[in-house]
């Protein structure tokens, strides 16, 4: 009901739009205008909502007054005077439909089964289009037999649109994933402990509003559809808004003529809706990445049916073709947003079907300024055949998309069943790594630097981890400390999953790092520098200096050089303060990458001294080393990377015995020697 209702106004402005502009004085142009700033509204809107449904929850309460919102703003179409004014309710309008972008598709698809999202979807989509019959129609009867203005047409949608809100009070929010990742946490949890507890996931460290924004697009299928959407939003939008105007000056048809054809147009699209979402339910069960190869066929289909009708002399014809043309765009819908919100965990559905909102709107807005020009130059029927152009580009991306659903739906079982798994290992008192990647894959751009990557570190553990350079150590590092988000895989710290958490967040959990050369700020002086590193300790100063106070007992040479610029210290000075970090920081784990990395063995010593010392006091250390003397030395277990691949892991006495592994690290060393680079 609160899906049909939003159509009112915007249906109601495309049928009227020759009699708004003629009466306000304002040109096509204009209002085109106008409704880009409205289509700016809808771009932004749907992302503010999905915020506050995940701090405040609630999503039915947030859809209800987001429909009264609408309805007052319908009635308020009635009376503008000016453009300013016909801008104000647009924007308005644009902003509260914001709740049907981000929050309609995730409610429904919470409350039913996966098995039948396609149907249920279906059947939204298509009582959300016969709002597309009952608004034209309603314009038609109000603007036909009762011979009211445009003006008396837009008060009469709006005491209907809010009498329908008021309807829907009854609406309740079923609650996120009651249907697929709660339940699939419930059979896990039974298969692990032998009996069914309700599961309950881990808010100890939720993603931020921004960090789950970004989480959704680095979901293959999330950002293809994204572009696709972009793509479809340039042909849709800006073709119902120039169909009316198409339709009054190519085919002679008034206001009451215009709602009477659009009602019809819907109809079509309703009955295409039935026969697909009961056909295409059957299909989704068996493969549910088919549904996203047929949207974008039917995607070029309708635009070669639309660019027909629009060039058409026939008036049978032409409406035939459009009838077509909008009944596969119609089919398209439910099936990519099934898709879509299933290759998700349920807490990032509103996020996800925000953010296709708003790349739909976006494209919309590049629509209208592609058409208006196409329309001053050519005339209307040019301009709306012209849409196949973005139409079959937005078809071939998501048609693209079909071969990334199976991997991501894959993916999302296994973050969902492994939560679950270090759930039930926790409540039984199991042991947990503090640290744990598992099956990590990142990439620099196209480049693949990580391939499937495992890795553990134990509470207290001094780890090294060796491999000849460009062997994806110090990526490892960057993937612990969030400095670089993974592909697939996942961290975890103490078992809460942090593989998505900002950097920033990770520090008062517990990870530092020291990153080879680039470990201070080089125009701050030294005092300066530890002070920063002590910005975990909030405003408790007192702390901070007996901290500094500590790191210059440690390395009495950064006391001497207390007033110098970072910059200005020698290397070994420099990894000196990078250290103090740890000192002030007082982590639960630290990485140190290259440490010894261009340094005079005297200075190594002291350093490597500090290290033991940061260890013995329960610290856990990650060391990424050149040297494998130097690593061998500190530590009793070894990783060795090649390649982006994990080659060994294990104890430091039998990674000694490995010479095939060890080979490559020695004769690397040997060559930069004969070339003179630093050892």
């Amino acid at each position: 009901m609160l899906s049909v209702v939003d159509l009112f106004q915007s249906e109601a402005f495309t049928i009227l739009t020759p009699e708004v502009s003629r009466a306000l004085g304002m040109s096509l142009g204009a209002i085109a205008a106008a409704r880009t700033l409205a289509f700016l509204a809808i771009v932004l809107a749907p992302l503010p909502m999905a915020a506050l449904s995940q701090s405040r929850g609630r999503r039915a309460l947030i859809c209800i007054v987001t429909g009264l919102a609408w309805s007052v703003v319908t009635l308020f179409t009635g009376v503008v005077t000016s453009l300013l004014g016909l801008i104000a309710v647009l924007v308005l309008d644009g902003i509260s439909t914001g709740s049907v972008y981000a929050l309609h598709a995730p409610l429904l698809v919470d409350s039913y089964p996966p098995q039948a999202r396609v149907r249920v979807l279906s059947g939204y989509s298509a009582i959300k289009t016969s709002g597309q019959i009952a608004a034209p129609l309603l314009v038609s009867l109000l603007a036909g037999p009762l011979d009211l203005t445009w003006r008396g047409v837009f008060l009469g949608l709006g005491i209907a649109s809010t009498l329908t809100t008021l309807l829907c009070l009854g609406l309740r929010d079923p609650g996120t994933g009651r249907y697929d990742t709660d339940a699939l946490r419930a059979d896990e949890h039974e298969a692990v402990s032998g009996e069914h507890v309700e599961a309950v996931a881990s808010e100890d460290v939720a993603l931020g509003f921004f960090e789950i924004v970004r989480r959704v697009l680095l979901i293959p299928t999330v950002r293809r559809l994204a572009f696709g959407y972009f793509a479809l939003g340039v042909l849709l939008v800006p073709f119902g808004t120039y169909l009316s105007s198409f339709l009054e000056v190519r085919w002679d048809l008034d206001a009451s003529q215009r709602g009477v054809f659009f009602s019809v147009i819907a109809g079509v699209s309703i009955i295409a809706l039935v026969v697909f979402g009961q056909w295409a339910e059957r299909r989704f069960r068996q493969d549910p990445a088919w549904v996203v190869g047929f949207a974008g066929v039917a995607l070029m289909a309708a635009v070669g049916f639309i660019a027909v009708g629009a060039l058409m002399p026939l008036f049978a014809l032409m409406f035939l073709a459009f009838a077509v043309g909008q009944s596969l765009i119609a089919v398209i819908t439910p099936g990519l947003t099934a898709a879509l919100l299933s290759v998700m965990d349920a807490r990032f559905r509103p996020h996800a079907a925000a953010v296709t909102g708003m790349f739909a709107a976006g494209g919309s807005i590049v629509g209208v300024i592609f058409l208006s020009g196409l329309d001053r130059r050519f005339g209307l029927s040019v301009a709306i055949a012209s849409l196949m152009l973005p139409g079959v580009v937005a078809g071939l991306i998501v048609a693209s998309a079909r071969k990334l659903v199976d991997n991501d739906l894959d993916r999302m079982i296994d973050e969902v069943l492994e939560s679950e798994d270090v759930r039930v290992i926790k409540q039984r008192g199991g042991h947990l790594p503090m640290l744990s990647c598992r099956g990590v894959d990142f990439s620099y751009g196209q480049l693949q630097v990580l391939f499937d990557v495992d890795f553990t570190v134990d509470d207290g553990e001094m780890v090294a981890l060796l491999g000849t350079n460009g062997a994806g150590k110090s990526t490892l590092l960057k993937v612990v400390s969030g400095i670089g988000l993974p592909s697939t895989g996942s961290v975890r710290f103490r078992g809460e999953d942090i593989t998505y958490l900002d950097a920033e967040r990770r520090v008062p959990l517990g990870i530092t790092q020291v990153p080879g050369g680039r470990a201070v700020f080089g125009t701050m002086d030294v005092v300066e520098n530890l002070r920063a590193f002590g910005y975990t300790l909030g405003r408790d100063r007192r702390r901070v200096e007996e901290s500094i106070e500590l790191c210059f007992e440690a390395f009495p040479r950064l006391r001497e050089r207390r007033t110098s610029l970072a910059a200005n210290l020698s290397g070994g000075e420099q990894q000196m303060l990078g250290l103090s970090k740890a000192l002030i920081l007082q982590p639960k784990l630290l990485l140190i990458d290259e440490l010894s990395l261009g340094l005079a063995p005297v200075i190594v010593g002291q350093l490597l001294d500090m290290v033991r010392r940061i260890n013995e006091g329960g610290t856990a250390v990650v060391l990424v080393e050149q040297s494998v003397n130097i690593a061998l030395s500190l530590v009793d277990h070894a990783y060795f990377m090649e390649k982006g691949e994990m080659r060994f892991d294990g104890p430091a006495a039998e990674l000694l015995a490995r010479d095939d592994l060890l080979r490559a690290v020695f004769l690397e060393g040997a060559s930069k020697a004969d070339t003179g680079a630093d050892a």
